[in-house]
Order: C-alpha cells, then sequence, then structure tokens
C-alpha cells in the first residue's frame, strides 16, 4: 500500500472536494477508484513449494511465451525465458525466483508498448535483476521487469548485493506490465504458456542440482 500513498491522497482529497461542492456522482466514481486502488496494491503472503530446487514464479499473471533466446545483458549466453503478462488485475509485487544473493541490477529507458507486443522485452523501459550465488553463476537466474503501456513506473525494494529468500518481495510494476524469467539451459520448465501463475508460489522451474 506505501507505494501507492500519493495516488491514495489525491483521491481522498478529491472524494473531501466533491463531496462538499456536492457532486456525488464524482464522488462515487472516485470512491469506487479508491477501492480498486486499495485492491490493486495488494500485497498477499505467499508460500513458497517445501523443495528447494524448484524455481518459484516472479509475478502473478499468465505465461504468453516460453522459449530459448541469448541473453546479452549480463550472462552473454543462450538462456530458456518464460514471459508473464500482469493485467492490472493481477497482484503487481514481483517476488525471487530462487534464493540468493542480488548479484546485479540494472535500468534502461525506451518505449511504452504493450507488454504483450514480441518486442517489448527489447524496447520498453525494463529493470534487469540477477539472483544467485557468485560461486555457482551457472545456477544463477534473472528476471526483467519490464513496463507496459499503462504501466510506466518500476519500483525497485531490494539492493545490490543483498540476501534474498525464494518468495520474498524484491520490487513492484505499477498497473499491467511484464516480467521475463531467464534461467540456465538444463532447468526444466514446469509451466505451459496461458497457464496462469501466482508470484511466490507456482513452481515454474526444477533447476539441476
Amino acid at each position: 500500500m506505501y507505494e501507492g500513498r500519493w495516488i491514495f491522497l489525491i483521491l481522498i482529497v478529491s472524494v473531501i472536494l466533491t463531496t462538499i461542492f456536492q457532486l456525488f456522482i464524482l464522488t462515487a466514481l472516485l470512491g469506487a477508484l479508491i477501492l480498486f486502488c486499495l485492491w490493486f496494491f495488494r500485497e498477499p503472503e505467499r508460500k513458497p513449494p517445501t523443495d528447494p530446487a524448484l524455481a518459484v514464479s516472479p509475478a502473478d499473471g499468465t505465461v504468453t511465451l516460453i522459449d530459448e533466446i541469448e541473453e546479452q545483458q549480463y550472462f552473454k549466453r543462450r538462456m530458456k525465458r518464460i514471459s508473464i503478462f500482469l493485467s492490472v488485475f493481477d497482484v503487481h509485487v514481483n517476488r525471487t525466483p530462487v534464493a540468493g544473493e542480488v548479484l546485479f541490477t540494472e535500468g534502461r529507458g525506451g518505449l511504452y508498448l504493450d507488454a504483450r507486443h514480441p518486442e517489448a522485452s527489447l524496447l520498453n523501459e525494463s529493470l534487469f535483476w540477477v539472483f544467485g550465488s557468485q560461486n555457482r553463476l551457472e545456477q544463477a537466474v534473472a528476471v526483467k521487469q519490464i513496463t507496459g503501456a499503462i504501466a510506466r513506473r518500476i519500483v525497485p525494494w531490494a539492493k545490490l548485493g543483498e540476501s534474498m529468500e525464494r518468495g520474498e518481495r524484491f520490487g513492484m510494476i505499477r498497473f499491467g506490465s511484464r516480467t521475463d524469467l531467464y534461467l540456465p539451459l538444463d532447468a526444466e520448465v514446469l509451466v505451459s504458456v496461458g497457464q496462469k501463475t501466482k508470484g511466490g508460489s507456482t513452481a515454474v522451474a526444477r533447476m539441476a542440482s
């Protein structure tokens, strides 16, 4: 809820003003908008699977793409990619797929194409994260937070070098977006296109030992 504080403040002041001036229809609409924002900024608790070899989804949403791609921002090698689209009705808090340190983070400016656009991962504004251990970089994973046509603000919470538990919150994207998960080629993908995921609890891949 903290990330929406200014939105809530503006809406509450607007409700007070419209009530004073007896603009009741507008007051009702603003009240409904406040309720939507309260719902949008929810942060439900999630419990990851007991098996530590399972990587969990970094986001709530729908799997729209599973492929292999040359990852050029950090790993410089071919990796498996799972893309998850977050609608305005999904929880927008992002969570770490695996336990480990924040090894790398880098933001890039860009466009605000619809997050489902094939080129959104390359052209849209994004924030790239790497989680894992320096001693086992071959098993590290990456998450790319990607803005959309409506979502234009990425809010990072975790810091470089910080130790993270699997399923821990590391940031969010406001209002409709996309999250890409990059996995080693030897990881076994456990989800399919069209499947709904819950960040921090849905097992999306089994990591090699």
